[in-house]
């Protein structure tokens, strides 16, 4: 006799746009998880173009929501909306999941009743999947305001290595679809400040990375997002404007680390024009730090020196960041 399929223990949200290939990708490393013991509700929230994403979806038995609005947290609210399961899991459909990711979180969870999330640790990789940094973080606080301070400092959860109940969404609430970027930093620290937390150090997500140079003027957009969500959240810290100043630039050190590498990249490849927008682009973010880090041995005087060593003339390098 057929034994019935296991209920399912972990709804996960899958937001997609216009990404068939890499969204097939993400659902079977999420099928290859599951076992006698887990089984998965996936749920694709897909504001892309009608058509090739509900038919990936099919394929892997996941539920497809059509979203008119864009976003990804217009596509991750439209899904999280319709899970059903005790647990909910998250994953962006051009990341995947390892083998070692849901359990370690859910026995936290089943373990600990007062838990409402659980983070995870990251791989990041090249586009191809090839690990190149990781798996982070090493460690996080136990304490809710050490990891509170901790997210406001630098720390942006991977949401793929994020696993929370279900109940929390009825305290939390939706993805705030007005941030185009970082409404899941957002989210994680509003679910943070109400809810306990907890750590597992168990690779969970191969987090893929664009190269160097390819994404300035995302990074420029996702800025101002960033600034939008920290001044939102600093003032619960309770620090002094110094503090929370510091703890700013914390948070912007990535951006303008990338900033540097983009401008080594676009040295490297004679395009002055665009080595120097991204060059600019960190000057105007952090330009204290810029200044002294001019004339020391630094990532920046690495990319100064890359760019004026760059063989193309700047008249005839292409576009850059505006």
């Amino acid at each position: 006799m057929m034994q019935p399929a296991p209920r399912a223990t972990v709804s996960v949200v899958v937001p997609t746009c216009n990404r068939p290939a890499l969204l097939r990708e993400a659902l079977a490393s999420i099928r290859a998880l599951e076992a006698p013991d887990l089984a998965f509700e996936i749920i694709v929230g897909d504001n892309g173009q009608p058509g090739p994403a509900a038919e990936v979806a099919a394929a892997f038995g996941a539920l497809h929501v059509p979203v008119a609005r864009a976003g990804a947290g217009a596509a991750r609210n439209a899904a999280l909306l319709r899970a059903s399961a005790p647990y909910v899991a998250f994953l962006d459909d051009d990341d995947v999941w390892l083998p070692g990711h849901i359990r370690p979180h859910l026995r936290r969870l089943e373990a600990e009743p007062g838990l409402g999330i659980v983070f995870g640790q990251v791989i990041t990789t090249s586009p191809e999947l090839e690990p190149v940094y990781g798996p982070w973080p090493a460690e996080l606080p136990a304490d809710g305001a050490a990891l509170l301070r901790r997210m406001l400092s630098g720390y942006f959860p991977q949401v793929g290595a994020t696993v929370v109940r279900r109940s929390l969404v009825d305290s939390v609430g939706l993805f705030d679809e007005a941030l185009l970027g970082d409404q899941d930093w957002d989210w994680q620290i509003r679910a943070v400040r109400r809810h306990g937390a907890a750590f597992v150090a168990v690779p969970g997500v191969h987090f893929r990375q664009r190269p160097a140079g390819t994404f300035d003027s995302l990074i420029a957009r996702r800025i101002r997002f960033t600034r939008l969500v920290f001044r939102r959240h600093a003032p619960a810290l309770g620090v002094s404007r110094l503090q929370a100043l510091r703890l700013y630039f914390a948070t912007v050190q990535g951006y303008y680390d990338a900033f540097l590498d983009g401008a080594q990249a676009h040295a490297a490849r004679g395009d002055r024009r665009a080595a120097a927008g991204a060059l600019l682009s960190a000057f105007r973010l952090m330009p204290h730090r810029a200044v002294k880090d001019a004339i020391r041995p630094t990532h920046l005087r690495a990319a100064l020196v890359a760019v004026a060593q760059a063989s193309r003339p700047l008249a005839a390098a292409g576009p850059g960041m505006r």
